[in-house]
């Protein structure tokens, strides 16, 4: 029983490290591809980068953490919940998207000081770019994959 133990640790640590490694790669791309899209001066991105880093931390977490264990536990017991308990997570839910939205609104507040409003208008527009970009070139890699074998 031991032996099997090593190597299923260690694949699993190779799973997290692999995944960290994509996650890392993602973040470099997008830093990237808004740097450009924004024409970000160097005085700009020292001010900008600080602030958006922040709020992006802030937005992963709400999104990846908070709003997907809402909708973990929707799928799981959809069909034993309560209206009790499914009235209390739309509750959780709207408060994470309400949430979701005051971070956004925080961030033109903070940018307005340090970028013109314009950029961040060309922010918003990069990073639903970016989104869009990233979706189609996940499901043209599954589609490559799909179709091997």
């Amino acid at each position: 029983m031991k032996k099997n133990i090593l190597p299923i640790l260690l694949f699993l640590f190779s799973l997290n490290i692999t995944a960290q490694h994509n996650r890392e790669r993602i973040k470099a791309i997008k830093v990237s591809f808004i740097t450009e899209k924004l024409d970000l001066t160097e005085q700009e991105a020292q001010k900008f980068w600080p602030v958006y880093n922040d709020y992006d931390k802030v937005t992963s977490k709400i999104r990846h953490e908070d709003i997907r264990n809402i909708r973990r536990e929707i799928r799981r017991n959809i069909s034993t919940l309560t209206d009790k308990r499914a009235k209390d997570l739309i509750t959780k839910l709207n408060e994470a998207e309400n949430a979701l939205h005051k971070q956004r609104m925080e961030l033109s507040a903070k940018l307005l000081q340090i970028i013109p409003p314009k950029k961040i208008i060309l922010l918003k527009i990069a990073e639903d770019d970016f989104k869009r970009k990233m979706l189609e070139r996940f499901k043209n890699k599954h589609k490559k994959g799909g179709n091997k074998g």
